[in-house]
């Protein structure tokens, strides 16, 4: 048990820990341990040099992972605080959420799926459960080995996405940006964190999500869905103005059902759209980057946000009263009218961000540099970082030893991995 200071809502089970640690300082609570632990970690600050939309160090203004995590954090303890969740736990759980995420974000996660197809594939959501429980050097147990951030249970349970395994996941849907059928299966725990993902779930219902995880997956597709809107108007590649009147809306819309909601007509989307340009903070001139423009996007994200965390507040508590509610005393109710909007959102910076034919090129080419410096490091391994190398070195078949090499391309940033290929071959 922790000794330390836990709020209302939360029972003693919820702040177990894998390995027992006694309590450091007075009146700190388990939570904002947690939530130190995920701020002070390695993995969390490459995320500073990793892709969100458009490459990290491409443009002063758009954002990069680590930028998205602090925005995605504060959506979701907002969100929280206002249902009655503990807001260190949803905090914790946003700003860990995308940990797991490798170089060049979902595309690199594509490639290293492929090339780890054989030994349980690779998931940015189950390497960020491995991240947090075995490969974040921190806390060791009896054995000496390591449990990684060693997290209570409710922060790490806040932080499952896709609280089930490989073998119960759902097959993939829609398709990539360049046409392709996807492969990869969402999860939230590989084979070798089995043990530990038991743990976690004890006291948890089948697959349901906690309340916390339900937030903290809303809060990162509003945040998503919002700035990368923004970051597409700054970045000139589109115009809020006549979106509504462009030929390219039923693109937006294919896209939609590609990747986000595969069964919405396009008149459910067009209502969505149209609800939104009637927002009074809605542009309705040209965004030249001047300070009226800057001032009049901000206005914009911040309405939206406002608006979809206002609405899912007020559907939750009708369905569920006005009480604190934490864990499993209830789940998210977001409004289909909402994740319509959210979503069209996405469409709108997945069309004219994501799948330009410049950039689909480009996702070709980071997904070779990612398979390319994974075969690099199977056949020369003492090329691996030390920690790595040190793992490899343990590991016991060929199958631990490839999850090792795919553990140390995911960890690298998108420069470094650029620069790992670029060192002259012994």
């Amino acid at each position: 048990m922790d000794a330390e200071t836990t709020e209302p809502g939360y029972t003693t089970a919820d702040l177990e820990r894998l390995v027992p640690e006694p309590s450091k300082r007075p009146g700190r609570t388990a939570f904002e341990r947690d939530r130190a632990r995920v701020l002070h970690s390695a993995a969390f600050r490459r995320l500073s040099a990793k892709t969100q939309v458009v490459g990290p160090g491409t443009d002063d203004f758009v954002r990069n992972r680590l930028t998205h995590s602090l925005e995605v954090a504060q959506v979701a303890r907002e969100l929280g605080r206002a249902l009655g969740c503990a807001p260190d736990v949803v905090e914790t759980a946003a700003l860990a959420h995308d940990l797991g995420h490798p170089p060049f974000g979902h595309n690199g996660e594509r490639a290293l799926h492929e090339a780890a197809h054989d030994i349980g594939g690779f998931e940015g959501n189950a390497q960020t459960f491995a991240i947090l429980v075995r490969l974040e050097p921190k806390t060791l147990d009896a054995d000496r080995r390591s449990v990684g951030l060693n997290l209570t249970r409710a922060v790490l349970d806040a932080c499952a996405k896709y609280p089930w395994t490989f073998d119960s996941t759902p097959a993939p849907v829609g398709i990539h940006a360049d046409g392709s059928t996807p492969v990869m299966r969402k999860f939230g725990a590989y084979v070798e964190d089995a043990d530990v993902f038991g743990w976690m779930r004890t006291g948890a219902q089948g697959a349901r999500r906690c309340l916390e995880a339900q937030v903290m997956d809303l809060a990162d597709d509003i945040a998503y869905s919002v700035h990368d809107v923004e970051d597409a108007v700054a970045s000139g590649h589109v115009d809020l103005r006549v979106l509504a009147a462009s030929h390219d809306l039923s693109a937006v819309f294919e896209v939609v059902r590609d990747w986000y909601l595969p069964d919405a007509a396009d008149d459910e989307l067009a209502s969505a759209l149209a609800r939104l340009t009637a927002l009074p903070s809605w542009p309705d001139e040209a965004h030249d980057g001047g300070l009226r423009s800057q001032a009049r996007l901000k206005s914009l994200t911040s309405a939206l946000i406002g608006r979809f965390c206002t609405t899912t507040q007020a559907a939750t508590h009708a369905a569920y009263g006005s009480g604190r509610l934490t864990r499993y005393s209830a789940d998210l109710v977001v409004l289909p009218e909402t994740r319509a909007e959210i979503a069209v959102l996405k469409g709108i910076a997945a069309h004219y961000v994501m799948r330009r034919d410049d950039r689909i090129a480009l996702l070709v080419g980071q997904r070779a540099a990612l398979t390319e410096l994974v075969e690099r490091l199977v056949l020369r391994p003492d090329a691996l970082e030390p920690l790595f190398a040190e793992r490899y070195a343990a590991a016991g078949d060929d199958r631990a030893r490839r999850r090792v090499v795919v553990d140390q391309v995911a960890s690298l940033t998108d420069r470094s991995a650029v620069a790992w290929l670029q060192r002259p071959r012994a």
